[in-house]
Parts: structure tokens; sequence; C-alpha cells
């Protein structure tokens, strides 16, 4: 095989672009589909700060690591959601690779913070496990991301995942969620403003990448995930990739580009958002699905930090990293 770009030995192949690559040009081409989306989508700007929603996983690690290549101010946040093993090996990705760089990571381990992890939490409030985590991480995300006052938060949802998502929501006409299966979600209302930089890249070459930066992550999928029917879906769109490649690009962003636009506004919530009782976060009732979910697991919110005063030009830890007031 013969890099397309400078006939050298390639070491990647990517089907749906009928075309090999060597490690220099793969890794560039990796960059270049994160800087076409940010462009096309209007993601960011430069100089905008970005909270990356890190897990320990190959996308999450990769986009943080293009993400600085790109030059964008960038800082990472973990949550430890007390899945045994399986979160704290994560976590361990998670922090090896700030820790290598230098950066910044915010940890959140929510049995200690919150007084609940997911298995009970899904258990006690009788929700499936993704949906008790997925709940769980928007709420924590987005709340980070307010409370730092980011330009956006950014998730490793990549090309693979996006497709299978919405091939669920169509099968189902989830006019709801497919109103909002956008690249990008504005902030408003409360909310910070969401992106997907990794949605012109698929899971192979995400792991590709990592291989060829020198980047651990981790390989083993979430155990309580087992069941869950967008794996379903995913293994079913692998199936027609393989024999049709670029089926699931056409698929995804067909739909961005012809379809979208009809189920504009089905996404956005009904009436003007409250304000949750408890937290304080935005939500369409008084008491928000995460306190809910919290309260039934028997959790708690954490207690407000007492504000420590700093001499200017001193240097504060929060355990997370280091800051210069």
């Amino acid at each position: 095989m013969k890099c397309r770009v400078c006939r050298g030995p390639a070491v990647v192949d990517v089907r749906r672009h009928n075309a090999n690559f060597c490690e220099e040009h793969f890794l560039k081409l990796c960059r270049d589909q994160v800087e076409k989306a940010i462009h096309d989508h209007r993601m960011l700007e430069p100089g905008d700060r970005v909270l990356v929603a890190v897990s320990g996983g190959k996308d999450s690690l990769a986009l943080w690591d293009i993400l600085l290549q790109l030059g964008y101010e960038t800082d990472g946040l973990y949550l430890g959601l007390g899945i045994g093993d399986y979160s704290s090996e994560s976590g361990r990705f998670a922090t090896g690779f700030a820790k290598e760089r230098g950066l910044n990571l915010e940890e959140v381990d929510i049995s200690s913070e919150y007084g609940f992890d997911i298995p009970g939490g899904s258990r006690a409030a009788r929700r499936a496990p993704c949906s008790a985590c997925g709940l769980t991480k928007r709420h924590l995300f987005d709340e980070a991301a307010t409370r730092g006052s980011y330009d956006a938060l950014a998730t490793g949802h990549n090309l693979d995942d996006e497709a299978a998502v919405l091939l669920g929501n169509v099968l189902r006409w989830e006019h709801e969620y497919l109103g909002r299966q956008r690249p990008v979600l504005p902030a408003g209302d409360g909310f910070p403003k969401k992106i997907k930089p990794l949605v012109r890249l698929g899971e192979r070459e995400m792991a590709a990448y990592c291989v060829l930066r020198g980047i651990d992550y981790m390989v083993e999928e979430c155990p309580m995930a087992e069941g869950n029917r967008h794996l379903a879906y995913k293994e079913a769109l692998n199936g027609i990739e393989d024999r049709s490649p670029g089926t699931k690009h056409s698929f995804y962003f067909g739909f961005q580009e012809r379809t979208s636009v009809l189920f504009a506004g089905a996404g956005d919530s009904a009436g003007r958002p409250t304000r949750c009782d408890r937290c304080g976060a935005p939500g369409n009732s008084a008491v928000c699905a995460f306190c809910r979910l919290m309260e039934r697991a028997g959790g708690r919110l954490p207690a407000a930090p007492e504000p420590v005063p700093v001499e200017l030009g001193a240097t504060r830890s929060n355990g997370q990293g280091s800051a210069t007031t």
C-alpha cells in the first residue's frame, strides 16, 4: 500500500475515502477532519476556552489531543461513575494522559461527592444503567462547563456513534431527539454550548490515531452497556459499511444537509425552562431529573466549598491542577 499523498509506505487504509495514508498524512487527515467539522458547523472561534469531557477511552483522549494541536485552550473533566474496576481503570488512563502533558483535569467522583453510584442509582430509580449514566453525565458536564465559564463543552462522539443514534431515532421517529441531533447545540436557557468535533471520523480512525500518537486508552467497553440497543444499531451499520464503504457518512450527513431542517424546533423544550429548587440547574419542573435520580438513590448534593482567600500573585491548587491568580 502507498500513501495517497506522498506515495510512501502506508500504515492505515480509510475505505470510505478509498485511500491509504502514511503515519504523517493520516494524522494530518484526522486534524483536518476535526478542523473542517469545527469550521463548517461554526463550533468554535479562535481564543475559545473548551472543556473536554474525557472518559479514558480513545475518542475523548484523541479529541483532547487534536484540539490542543489546533491551538485551542482546553481543560478536561473526568467523572468517576462508581462502576467497579471499570471506573477505576478508565480514570487511570484519563489522569495519566493529563499528567504526561501537564494538562488540567477536573475529577469528580460521584460516589464521594453525591453519595450514589451508577449501578445503585439505576436500580433505585428503576432506570436502565445507560439511561441513569447519560442523565448524570449530561447534568454534571453542563454544571462544570457553566461554572468554569467555558465557551463550549466538547464530547468525543464520533461518526459511528452519531450514525447509530440517528438510526435508532429514525426507526422510532423520535421527533424530539431528531430535532436535537446536530453537531452543535447552541448555548441558551442556562445550558452551555455543546459540540461534537469528531463527527467526521469513525471509531477505527480514532483507534489508529491513538496508536500512532502513543496515547494509552481504555480498550474495554463499559460492562453495564451490555444489551444497549445502540450497540445493535452500530453492529448493523458496521455490516452495511463493510459492504458499502461510506454509508455511515452519507446517512448522517445526508440527514444533516437535507432532512434535519424538518425537525427544527422539535427538540426545543416547551415553554421557558425553570430552575431546579434543589440544585439551581435549568429544567422543566421544580425538581430536575438529576436531583430526582439522586434522591431516589439516597444521594445528596455536595456542600458548597468555603471560599479560600488568595493573595495576589500566589498559586492556588484545587487538587486537579494549579492556577495562578
